[in-house]
């Protein structure tokens, strides 16, 4: 079940819609109907590069851990390239999140196929092969690696799948979680919601941050400064999906995946961080998406943040290029032609 479109947080042009799930939870889906760019600022002159003709496509954007749908001028960089922009804040994430839940609590990753599906049935898309519009698939760390759990299980739904940073593979790379998982599988079973020691020094939100070294502003209650804590449930739901992608998932769609050319994993600041990821092992990560799909194109911007999208607005701009580039030989060709004329210019 669903309740009514009603004006979202983030303004002008934003709608958001609480999804009903059956469980009790509530997922909410965010869709953007175009407002101009004065929010997103005038220094924004990629944004024009995206403008012309109707690309007729539906984009279902996934947020990460500790995370929420919050940036904007995604949204309209989807819009102005003519397609219709959606954004999921999962059960228990975001606009999702209630008192007396625990954020982010999850068992599996496939707890959020209710979410993903409520979403589409609200985007309007009738699940059958060739009526709808193309979905592309965009998602953000661990919404990436959901959405890669989801295409494979259900194969012939999306036309693409776009990834941002996805957290394919423990930072300690795969000997590492073959090693630990057991005994976070005992503790998920034993207690699931016990929070592990933490382990986020508040680096990423330093260099994001527009109260500290970045340039966003978001909801710290919905995106804390150091993280939710994370619990045995959670990350046990995660090593096991990372399992599920290193056996191979054979997506039958083609996969774009954004990286950073390089990672910052240590527990005090530097300013090597407003130049690298500082969540992933991004080169455990290159390696690891070889296994998503046949084809699988991995795209590497040098000084870019664990959100390619929240990077510096050179950094940006190129990521942005790079998928307009990209959509046209994943696509089938009549989408191909539409959008090789919408981003001309990028």
């Amino acid at each position: 079940m669903t309740r009514p479109w009603i004006p979202d947080i983030l303004g002008d042009g934003f709608e958001q819609q609480t999804l009903e799930l059956d469980d009790g939870a509530v997922a909410t889906l965010v869709r953007y109907l175009g407002a101009g760019t004065k929010e997103l600022g005038d220094d924004a002159p990629w944004l024009d590069a995206a403008d012309g003709p109707g690309f007729d496509a539906d984009v279902l954007y996934v947020h990460g851990w500790s995370d929420y749908f919050f940036q904007r001028h995604v949204a309209e960089f989807w819009h102005r390239a003519g397609a219709r922009f959606y954004a999921l804040d999962l059960h228990n994430y975001g606009r999702s999140l209630s008192p007396g839940l625990v954020p982010g609590f999850v068992t599996s990753l496939s707890d959020y196929d209710a979410d993903i599906e409520a979403a589409l049935s609200a985007m309007g898309r009738s699940g059958v092969p060739g009526e709808d519009r193309p979905l592309i698939l965009l998602g953000h760390s661990t919404g990436g690696l959901t959405l890669s759990l989801w295409a494979a299980r259900h194969p012939g739904t999306a036309s693409a799948l776009i990834l941002n940073s996805p957290w394919l593979e423990f930072q300690a790379t795969e000997l590492g979680r073959r090693a630990i998982a057991p005994l976070v599988g005992l503790h998920a079973r034993l207690h699931p919601l016990a929070p592990l020691p933490p382990v986020d020094p508040g680096i990423y939100t330093r260099a994001v941050s527009a109260t500290l070294d970045g340039e966003w502003d978001y909801n710290l209650e919905w995106r804390p400064d150091r993280g939710f804590p994370i619990t045995p449930a959670f990350l046990d739901a995660v090593f096991r999906g990372q399992a599920t992608v290193a056996a191979g998932l054979g997506i039958d769609v083609p996969v774009l995946v954004l990286l950073s050319d390089k990672s910052y994993l240590q527990p005090k600041w530097s300013a090597d961080a407003l130049t690298a990821d500082v969540a992933l092992n991004v080169d455990a990560v290159a390696h690891r998406s070889l296994s998503l799909a046949d084809t699988v194109s991995i795209s590497r911007l040098p000084n870019a943040f664990h959100d390619i999208f929240l990077s510096p607005e050179p950094i940006r701009r190129e990521a942005f290029a790079r998928i307009g580039r990209w959509l046209p030989m994943a696509l089938q060709p009549t989408d191909a032609v539409l959008w090789e004329a919408r981003t001309a210019g990028l």
